[in-house]
């Protein structure tokens, strides 16, 4: 924003609050927008929500509320002011993340400033693009910059480390805008930032067209907006009927940068109203309240059902019931989450579509989704993964290494091309296209290298074998990185930063797959084909499933280790005042903010107690999404080498020490109801030495080993590898097991 813009207009209006993260969110949104279209109009209500994730599912509820007639104008805060700037310029191009990471690794190499050798060292490690890029992009989105740096500094001679670190990474941030800015680009990240100035300055009337759209602004998810968020809110809201809803003790990513309950630091001129919770009803007799409602508001708010009781705020049967399900690893976890969701499929008639699984990052979406559907549950998330685990992409990248190769003359005419690894590329192309010969590369060969990926596409039919070998799924997010890659050839041949020839794409794409991350790229959680949601759980709060299952509750995850960024020790960012998060709380800093503190929590360092609060608000954000059953899942880690034993999360156990809540045991049975031929074929190779194990386990301990029990499971597994349809290798793994439970490593033939 430039510095001679006018401030823009407060926030005026009303800020509607519930006290705490509710199960019927969805309909508190629906009342509060009811009345609003009916006074205006469907079409002069305009509906801003802070994150893009949840929607549709904010839509689709006020777009069924009978009580509203015409389509309601439901944005994300980014989509809006995405529209705001292009009314301003429809010209200006955004840049992509793949183009983004290609400018600012050029800025950084061209850099005329030294490198701090810190930097220079963490260079190395795997993670470093990713931490940089995500640092970067939390500066723009706050207009830090490198004077906010050298405001805070003590001068150039005794700059500690890692002001001095940081300084260079601002640095480099502000000649990548001013790089940005001069190609007629605009990063993502400047988009909120820039439509704030544009607003503020009113340039070509833009303020007053905006506005003219709308008669009243309904801001939900308003916790979670932040100083610039309510910058921009204020400016778009000046002359229009502004009412907020947000949640009390439910900000996660507000709290990473900002401080205090929300409240506290929208200013005056909204009038705070606290909402009363939503009345439950009753259904056949019984309150259909969520049965752990209680759960939710202890990990939001630390209140128990005692406590409730004792200020006449809740009555004594608000008793809050959980389940905990526990799994030996991390993949029978997803086994176990699989198969109690086949169990409650069959026992309660629920479709796919009212489960969501709920795993602590976007990235360990694409592994629990593909172990749910080996069990047999199919999957409705979408999204579109890390570049390096596409193997659509993965074939892309190999030809157009070979067509570098090919175009310095090949392996033997390229000293730095070993020939090993140029057979190996040739091998994998063989692996996956029919009928390959290194003659397909040179007729696909084309002076544009879009035009020969294309070429590479249609002959080889690359989409049609990814339809026929993949499920819908994957076979979609495949083709968003076959579009992704051709973006990128195009771009190469567009822009000056790399040559448009095989060398230059080739140095784009490998650097997009090293830096890629899935963090940046939308995640659908309901597409038309249903099934069952996988989704990060800061995904899932504005949802409503009947079950949810939230995975790796485990103490090394929620809160886990607490960190701003894996870049500097968590002790050098007390030093540095700039950097864009909650570096250095004073206790009285966390009380303000999560009043009240669990005792256990409050013991120690306030910066690690404030981030490990946020932990607790996802999972109370994510409970609340259930309607009828709420899954606390873990699994067993190894501790100090001596033995394997459940590591559960610390709120798990504040929660199960907790008068008036309950967790309901649902562990893995060994006599449970298999799901999925994956599943099957596993359990079928466990039976012979397990069985085998629990004889010798009795043996050794002087027990009476029942071997009517074990000829009786001999002799069912006898009759089902006799059966002609079990493949002749399943037969061979079963009897490998058996030679292997008895000491055998090698069977005579």
């Amino acid at each position: 924003m430039s510095l001679s813009s006018p401030p823009t207009p407060p926030l005026e209006g009303v800020c509607k609050l519930l006290p705490q993260p509710s199960d019927r969110l969805l309909e508190v949104v629906a009342d509060e927008y009811a009345p609003l279209a009916a006074t205006y109009g469907a079409q002069n209500v305009l509906v801003l929500k802070r994150h893009p994730s949840g929607l549709e599912r904010v839509r689709s509820e006020l777009a069924d509320d009978e009580r509203v007639a015409g389509v309601p104008r439901v944005e994300s805060l980014p989509e809006h002011a995405s529209k705001v700037i292009e009314a301003y310029d429809p010209t200006l191009e955004r840049l992509e993340y793949e183009e983004r990471i290609e400018l600012i690794s050029l800025v950084i190499a061209g850099a005329s400033r030294d490198v701090p050798a810190y930097l220079e060292s963490a260079s190395d490690h795997e993670r470093f693009g990713r931490d940089v890029g995500q640092l970067l992009l939390e500066a723009t989105r706050q207009g830090k910059s490198l004077g906010d740096v050298q405001s805070t500094g003590r001068g150039d001679d005794d700059r500690s480390i890692p002001q001095a670190c940081l300084a260079f990474l601002y640095a480099m941030n502000d000649r990548f805008h001013e790089a940005v800015s001069d190609r007629g680009y605009l990063e993502r990240a400047q988009v909120v930032p820039r439509a704030v100035s544009l607003l503020a300055d009113d340039a070509d009337s833009l303020a007053e067209r905006v506005t003219a759209g709308y008669d009243a602004v309904l801001a939900v998810e308003f916790e979670e907006y932040r100083a610039l968020d309510r910058r921009y809110l204020g400016a778009v809201s000046a002359d229009a009927d502004l009412v907020c809803l947000g949640e009390r003790h439910a900000s996660v990513e507000r709290t990473r940068v900002e401080p205090g309950r929300i409240e506290a630091v929208v200013g005056s001129g909204l009038e705070i109203e606290l909402l009363e919770p939503p009345e439950t009803g009753t259904v056949a007799g019984e309150s259909d309240r969520s049965p752990h409602r209680a759960i939710t508001r202890f990990l939001a708010t630390g209140e128990t059902p005692a406590t409730g009781a004792a200020t006449g705020e809740t009555t004594a049967e608000d008793t809050g019931r959980t389940y905990r399900l526990r799994a030996q690893t991390a993949r029978k976890q997803a086994n176990a989450v699989a198969t109690e969701i086949q169990a409650l499929r069959d026992r309660q008639g629920w479709d796919h579509d009212a489960f969501a699984v709920a795993v602590p990052t976007v990235e360990r979406v694409p592994d629990t989704r593909r172990r749910l559907r080996r069990a047999g549950v199919p999957t409705a998330t979408i999204g579109t993964p890390s570049l390096a685990s596409d193997p659509a992409v993965l074939e892309l990248y190999t030809v157009i290494s070979l067509q570098c190769l090919r175009r310095r003359g090949g392996p033997d005419e390229d000293p730095l091309a070993r020939s090993d690894d140029y057979d190996e590329a040739l091998n994998r192309l063989r692996a996956r296209v029919p009928d390959f010969t290194p003659d397909l590369l040179e007729a696909c060969d084309d002076v544009s290298v879009s035009r020969s990926l294309e070429r590479w596409i249609h002959r080889t039919d690359l989409k049609g074998r990814i339809a026929t070998t993949e499920e819908w799924i994957d076979a979609r997010e495949q083709y968003a990185g076959i579009r992704r890659v051709l973006e990128i050839a195009r771009f190469v041949e567009e822009t000056d930063l790399v040559g448009p020839d095989w060398d230059g794409l080739r140095r784009m794409v490998e650097r997009t797959i090293r830096y890629d991350a899935p963090y940046v790229h939308t995640v659908e959680t309901q597409p038309p084909t249903g099934g069952v949601a996988v989704c990060a759980i800061d995904d899932l709060s504005y949802d409503s499933r009947r079950a949810v299952f939230i995975l790796d509750l485990i103490d090394d995850v929620y809160p886990g280790e607490q960190f701003c960024t894996q870049l500097f020790p968590t002790a050098w960012l007390r030093d540095l005042p700039s950097f864009p998060a909650v570096t250095d709380p004073s206790p009285e800093t966390v009380a303000d903010t999560f009043t009240p503190v669990e005792a256990a929590d409050a013991v120690g360092d306030p910066f690690a107690t404030y981030h490990a609060q946020r932990a607790r608000r996802r999972l109370a954000r994510a409970g609340r999404v259930a309607t009828d059953r709420l899954y606390f899942c873990s699994y067993e880690r190894e501790r100090d080498g001596l033995r394997r034993r459940y590591d559960e999360s610390r709120y798990v156990t504040y929660a199960k020490a907790t008068p008036g809540i309950e967790l309901e045991s649902v562990d893995a049975r060994p006599d449970a109801e298999i799901y999925g031929g994956a599943n099957a074929l596993e359990a079928l190779l466990e039976q012979p030495r397990a069985e085998l194990e629990r004889v010798l386990r009795e043996a050794s301990t002087g027990g009476q080993a029942d071997l009517a029990d074990t000829e009786a499971l001999f002799e069912e597994l006898a009759v089902v590898l006799d059966d002609d349809a079990i493949d002749d290798d399943l037969v061979e793994a079963v009897h490998s097991q058996f030679e292997f439970a008895a000491g055998e490593v090698l069977r005579d033939e």
